[in-house]
């Protein structure tokens, strides 16, 4: 069923509330009955121009309930508007440009989704020019508190948090986790009077987590990616990759990693990319290897990572188009800021590996953590990926790497991989068929399926019947299909391979 805008009731008006502004069910993307949305903007220091831009929706069942999902895309720099719109959120935008369709796959049918662009820059928040993560942790948290302080918000300060996000992500989980759990201490301890953010579960999906691990993986992967046809076949460029992994790459990586200055880490990231990453990708689209890209692709043009964003010629317009009656403001709305990356990448950021990060974290096993990769992205080709996790330092290492893959069926077909490390410290890691990098895009009822196991504490190989995922709602379409990208569309994805600059490395 298509919502056209023009049928839309009267526009809300933005509410106020401290440093908190938005625009209340503005009709556009959740049109479930009774289910709440919230849009506009978050101040975290009152007298600064700095504002991050938000998208809260309500479960759409027992709300008061369900605990609180935050989404960020990773970049650094691009917009989580992509996981609401292509991934995750309770719409889909047609062809159009101009209407949605309502999403049964939508994670709001699990937990209440709020979407934040983050650092300062990426999509519509605006503010200070931030280029560590350290930093974007700091101020996020002070935006979380801002938005908790608000009183439409309050109740949701005390709610299991659960923190999901993808590809640069694998940084900013850990990292802002570890900065949440320090804050939280000294609000123990009465050193900083805040809201304690109290979070349960971490999910990274298709995951930039260590380039040295995942940049060798991408020779191998290349040679043979597991279910489908070598990327790369031709012998001679294959050795003259390896050798330029082990004289330029590794040792580029390992001077980064050694207490390197932000150059180094900057220079590791544009050799390996030059020398390694683009050769592996051959012909073929680094988000999806089923799709074949012909263009002259180099460093400079490589796509970031969401050009591959399903059905994104169709949201950025519908986004562009309908900015205040979301409440957003701005001259232009990108999906990636390239500013933003590359201060990050001068900084030496996307240079340097997170796995000690998440290792201490899963370590501490105080937080469920979800490791899914889509096993068609070459750029954080889920090989690698596992192989990040028995490598990391963590006491459960040899156990992750000698447990066997189990099968993921679901409605009578094979639809994945999984393996569960039990226990504290445990991991589980489920790799999902047929799907690119930004993973939920490409299979999501298989996405909605894991994602409400993991949140509601069931086994992720579970029942093989999907039934009990995405229900149908009020506005569902039983003609629609099921959200999946078709054939046509992966052909058409290429279209946008050239949009943005390069993330330079994994």
């Amino acid at each position: 069923m298509l919502f056209p805008l023009c049928l839309l009731p009267l526009l809300p008006l933005a509410v106020v509330g401290q440093s908190v502004s938005y625009k209340e069910n503005s009709g556009i993307c959740e049109t479930t009955p009774g289910v709440n949305q919230y849009s506009g903007y978050i101040n975290p220091e009152k007298k600064s121009n700095d504002t991050f831009f938000f998208w809260f929706f309500e479960a759409r069942s027992e709300p008061d309930d369900k605990p609180l999902t935050l989404w960020l895309n990773g970049g650094p720099g691009c917009s989580s508007m992509i996981g609401l719109f292509t991934e995750n959120g309770p719409c889909l935008v047609n062809n159009d440009s101009s209407s949605t369709r309502f999403n049964e796959y939508s994670w709001n049918n699990y937990t209440n989704m709020l979407y934040i662009d983050q650092p300062f820059g990426a999509g519509f928040s605006e503010g200070r020019n931030i280029d560590t993560l350290d930093d974007a942790a700091k101020y996020l948290w002070q935006g979380l508190q801002t938005w908790f302080d608000d009183k439409a918000f309050k109740k949701y300060a005390s709610r299991d948090f659960i923190f999901a996000t993808e590809s640069y992500g694998a940084h900013f989980g850990p990292v802002f986790i570890q900065y949440f759990q320090s804050q939280n201490d000294k609000v123990d301890s009465g050193d900083v009077d805040g809201h304690k953010i109290n979070v349960k579960k971490l999910l990274i999906s298709n995951g930039k987590h260590d380039p040295m691990i995942q940049t060798n993986s991408s020779i191998a992967f290349a040679m043979d990616p597991p279910g489908y046809d070598p990327i790369i076949t031709n012998n001679t460029l294959i050795k003259e990759v390896q050798s330029a992994f082990e004289k330029d790459c590794k040792p580029a990586l390992d001077k980064c990693n050694d207490d390197g200055s932000d150059n180094d880490c900057n220079d590791a990231v544009k050799v390996c990319t030059r020398t390694i990453q683009v050769p592996m990708y051959g012909n073929r689209d680094p988000n999806d290897l089923r799709v074949s890209d012909d263009g002259d692709e180099s460093e400079e043009t490589d796509d970031d990572d969401y050009s591959d964003a399903a059905g994104a010629t169709y949201y950025l317009k519908f986004v562009r188009g309908n900015k205040s009656k979301i409440g957003a403001r701005g001259a232009t709305f990108d999906q990636c800021d390239s500013g933003l990356k590359a201060r990050f990448s001068g900084a030496g950021e996307t240079g340097r590996s997170a796995m000690n990060q998440l290792a201490q974290i899963v370590e501490a096993g105080k937080i469920e953590v979800l490791i899914w990769v889509g096993d068609a992205d070459i750029k954080a080709n889920w090989v690698g990926v596992h192989e990040v996790i028995a490598q990391m330092p963590w006491s459960g290492n040899k156990t992750f790497a000698d447990t066997k893959m189990s099968t993921l069926s679901l409605d009578g077909s094979d639809v994945g991989e999984y393996k569960v490390v039990d226990g504290t410290p445990g991991i589980t890691f489920v790799r999902i068929f047929k799907a690119g990098h930004t993973m939920p895009a490409y299979q999501p009822k298989t996405a909605a399926t894991v994602f409400g196991r993991f949140i509601n504490g069931d086994a992720i190989g579970g029942s093989t019947n999907s039934s009990d995922v995405g229900d149908s709602q009020p506005g569902n379409n039983p003609d629609e299909d099921d959200g999946a990208l078709s054939t046509t569309s992966l052909t058409s994805l290429s279209v946008l391979i050239f949009m943005s600059t390069v993330f330079t490395l994994l």
